[in-house]
């Protein structure tokens, strides 16, 4: 596994990361322990999970949420060294009116509920899930610097935040003396380029952090599904999670899908291999996020690296995006 500096950070993550959405969701805890055991053995050491994640992310209860972190605390307990380990603070957690957002008030509780749940004194990267248009950015920087002044965080970021919001909120940081957001973490993948227009120079020229997250397309870019049919059982779409159920709407995706099969098939790997090597080979991205409900998809899927795409590929994909 290759590492790679954090952003404006001494902190080294690997190139590619594990996703923990599926823990208590889609996966019981003992198929996530086996998740967790192959990833630490493949090298995966940055782990990342959201307060959020959990049954309620599907039937709409708020209050079921926590299920992920609960499971990585659990198996975590003898092996919080290991790994670097990252959260996100946001959502609703519960029905009251202040359980979820930005507030000093609430990220002060729920990082207390995210390290209980741990089971750790610590947060390695913790993470505001996406802009708070209702709490001025000065009140969230603030509780996140003292956060990391009190020990409970090495380093902050953010996730789903635009190039203008990650630079309003470094000139934040650089006027009040607060922690910056050392990284983001947006979608990327063949499929989801819109980063490519705006937030990835702006991440390059300050040297933020890019941990992306579905590098996959949620599961598309591995040829599982086919146009016209059910989703196979025990798939993301079997479970009809929403983000996926869009891109499966998309007929342009199929198309996309079909036409890379044959670069992938050149070079002897699966087309989930191809398209994870694709991500990597943006010089600019730090770290993908691979989600994977099967211990087995994670050798299988990096099996690649370090190879990166050449020139004359990196074009054919443009081509066949249209770019």
């Amino acid at each position: 596994m290759n590492y790679r500096q954090l952003g404006n950070t001494g902190l080294k993550v690997p190139e590619v990361s594990l996703g923990c959405m599926a823990f208590g969701r889609w996966i019981d805890k003992q198929q996530s322990f086996r998740v967790m055991d192959a990833a630490l053995s493949e090298g995966l050491i940055l782990f990342d999970t959201a307060d959020v994640y959990g049954r309620g992310m599907d039937n709409g209860d708020p209050r079921q949420s926590g299920e992920s972190e609960a499971i990585i605390g659990e198996w975590m307990k003898t092996k919080r060294d290991s790994i670097i380990l990252a959260t996100k603070v946001h959502g609703k957690v519960g029905t009251g009116v202040n359980d979820g957002g930005q507030s000093r008030y609430h990220i002060a509780r729920a990082v207390e509920n995210s390290l209980q749940r741990l089971q750790t004194d610590y947060i390695d990267l913790y993470q505001v899930h996406r802009f708070d248009e209702e709490t001025p950015l000065e009140e969230t920087l603030g509780v996140l610097d003292d956060l990391v002044h009190q020990g409970k965080v090495r380093y902050i970021g953010c996730s789903n935040f635009a190039a203008w919001q990650i630079a309003k909120a470094h000139g934040i940081s650089a006027l009040r003396g607060f922690q910056r957001y050392e990284s983001v973490q947006p979608q990327y993948s063949i499929i989801a380029r819109e980063i490519e227009s705006e937030l990835l120079p702006f991440c390059k020229s300050d040297n933020v952090g890019v941990i992306v997250y579905s590098p996959l397309g949620r599961g598309l870019l591995t040829g599982k599904y086919q146009a016209g049919q059910k989703p196979p059982e025990g798939t993301r779409g079997a479970a009809g999670e929403k983000r996926l159920q869009m891109l499966l709407g998309e007929e342009r995706n199929y198309d996309i899908v079909a036409r890379l099969k044959p670069l992938a098939d050149e070079r002897n790997w699966t087309l989930a291999q191809f398209s994870l090597a694709w991500v990597l080979s943006n010089p600019v991205i730090t770290s993908a996020i691979l989600g994977v409900s099967r211990s087995e998809q994670i050798s299988d899927a990096i099996k690649q690296l370090p190879e990166r795409l050449t020139h004359e590929e990196l074009q054919a994909v443009n081509q066949i995006c249209g770019l």
